[in-house]
């Protein structure tokens, strides 16, 4: 990364916003997830979460995941 480029937010913070942004609870995100609410605790503090966690949680939050080459 370059000192030009904009630094990006961590997943964590971007789930945190985002169900913020909603009013939600972390239990209340498990709930609508199917999640518990120390897992939704793990991705926020950025914690290894596997991708199908990754998935529920955006599903949920009426996110869209995007893969990008930084090579």
């Amino acid at each position: 990364m370059s000192a030009d480029e904009p630094v990006r937010p961590l997943f964590g913070e971007i789930i945190r916003e985002a169900r913020k942004k909603r009013g939600w609870s972390q239990q209340e995100l498990g709930q609508a997830a199917g999640l518990s609410r120390p897992t939704i605790a793990r991705v926020e503090a950025d914690s290894d979460v596997t991708t199908a966690t990754i998935s529920k949680i955006a599903r949920a939050l009426g996110l869209t995941l995007e893969l990008t080459d930084r090579g």
